[in-house]
């Protein structure tokens, strides 16, 4: 990818760093020169991420971070301000699901009511579900109203959300996932509208299938096969295919560019071998 020298010296702060998408979209950010902050709530993670940056001769701090939690977001902006000043590019990846805001079986059958070894939609607990939401939601939306203030009229200011397949289509077995996900989509086009005439251009990318740390048990048995789940998946994948880290990096260089995307803004942008146009038929 060519070397994108106007993005050299800006500020990166990505929550959920450590993760395997996001620590990918870190370390591409780095080779354009850009400061890297991960904040990640088990600080020692995202310290693994900086490190690694630092040895390939990149500038990267790791602060432990709630993203639910304001005066923890606001200490962190301390910490990224004293260090490298304000953030140039905000990547809210920080996100998850919970056992407690899923379902065991895609639908319901009556017999599932009298079996306690199976959870359907009245086992799931307002908690759970307001775990999820708020991982998701608030932890997208706190980092927002913290960072933006200090990037408003700043040139190349952008903000990155990530969404989800299971935004536009629910997945199942997972309820309140993928509402906490459909709020995403519709949080980033109130966002861009918001923020347009100060300059902070807001979109979102939605990866496709790709197998993390979160997803692997769910998707791969111990010995690396498919699990049925993942069957289905790549049956309605017409690239046939997980996706890869490195498949996201395109779209967030030209997201994060205001030379390439400078007139885009208020979008999702689907990075998923086909699936959202795929019917099954």
């Amino acid at each position: 990818m060519t070397h994108l020298k106007h993005l050299q010296g800006r500020t990166a702060v990505i929550t959920g760093g450590s993760g395997v998408l996001c620590q990918a979209m870190a370390l591409e950010l780095a080779k354009h020169q850009v400061n890297i902050v991960i904040l990640n709530r088990t600080e020692a993670k995202g310290r693994k991420v900086a490190e690694h940056i630092k040895q390939c001769g990149g500038q990267a701090i790791a602060l432990g971070c709630d993203v639910t939690n304001v005066q923890s977001v606001i200490e962190a902006e301390r910490v990224v301000i004293e260090t490298f000043g304000s953030c140039d590019i905000l990547i809210n990846g920080a996100g998850g699901g919970h056992p407690d805001g899923n379902t065991s079986n895609e639908v319901l059958n009556i017999h599932d009511l009298d079996n306690p070894e199976v959870k359907t939609i009245y086992d799931i607990t307002r908690e759970g579900f307001q775990h999820v939401f708020d991982l998701n939601m608030l932890g997208t939306w706190i980092p927002c109203q913290v960072f933006s203030r200090r990037m408003l009229h700043k040139e190349g200011a952008v903000i990155i959300n990530i969404s989800s397949m299971a935004s536009p289509r629910p997945a199942t077995k997972v309820p309140a996932y993928s509402a906490s996900k459909a709020a995403i989509d519709n949080l980033t086009k109130w966002l861009a509208v918001y923020f347009c005439d100060v300059g902070i251009r807001v979109n979102a990318i939605a990866p496709g299938f790709f197998l993390t740390e979160q997803n692997r048990k769910l998707l791969t048995h111990a010995d690396g096969t498919l699990t049925e789940r993942s069957k289905k998946i790549i049956t309605h994948t017409p690239m046939r295919r997980f996706g890869r880290p490195e498949d996201l990096l395109g779209t967030l260089m030209w997201l994060v560019d205001e030379q390439a995307s400078g007139f885009v803004t208020g979008i999702t942008v689907p990075v998923d071998g086909g699936f959202m146009a795929y019917s099954g038929v």
